[in-house]
């Protein structure tokens, strides 16, 4: 099942975005996680932590599905 996620800008970076979500609490277990290959984009994983997310992208982390969405 995914979560919606609702951003009010154009994007929000990969790490600032795990961050948002809850799924950690500082930049470094963001770092972490996308560096040791914890996260995907797409269905395609990711370990660029600046890697730009906008609405319509899906991320993986943890087990956990997530959809971005802008805010209207």
């Amino acid at each position: 099942m995914e979560e919606k996620i609702v951003i009010t800008t154009e994007y929000i970076k990969l790490d600032a975005f795990l961050k948002l979500c809850g799924m950690v609490v500082t930049g470094g277990q963001a770092k972490a996680a996308i560096q040791d290959g914890h996260v995907s984009v797409n269905g395609e994983l990711c370990t660029m932590r600046g890697k730009k997310i906008r609405p319509g992208d899906s991320v993986r982390v943890a087990g956990r599905q997530f959809r971005v969405e802008k805010c209207l």
